[in-house]
Formats: structure tokens, C-alpha cells, sequence
């Protein structure tokens, strides 16, 4: 019983990905890849300047003591 319910969940994930699923093309694919390098460069840049900012914050925090 439980193995026909397996195999009909495989066949019919299988049947869902091969006729059901629309897949980019390659250039989708490209572009997506640099939205996504660009969006991530520009959010390590923010979390770096945070960083960096907190750090010169503190710092002037602790020589005042």
C-alpha cells in the first residue's frame, strides 16, 4: 500500500516537472544570474559600510573611556 503511494507520488512529481513546469531559457537564466551578482555585490557594499561605520563608532566610544 505505502509503496504504491510512493510511486505514484514520483510519477506523478516527474510527470509535474517534465510537462507542467515552465523553464527560462538560457539568456533568462544570464540575466537572472547578473540581477542577482549585482544585487548581492551592492548589499556585501552596504553591509560592509555598516561594519566599517560601527567599527569607527565604537572605537571613538572606547578611547573615551
Amino acid at each position: 500500500m505505502a509503496r504504491s503511494k510512493f510511486l505514484e507520488y514520483v510519477t506523478e512529481s516527474y510527470d509535474e516537472l517534465m510537462h507542467k513546469v515552465s523553464w527560462p531559457t538560457w539568456s533568462e537564466l544570464q540575466n537572472s544570474a547578473v540581477v542577482v551578482s549585482i544585487a548581492s555585490l551592492i548589499i556585501a557594499l552596504v553591509v560592509f559600510m555598516m561594519d566599517e561605520t560601527f567599527q569607527l563608532l565604537l572605537k571613538q566610544f572606547y578611547t573615551m573611556f
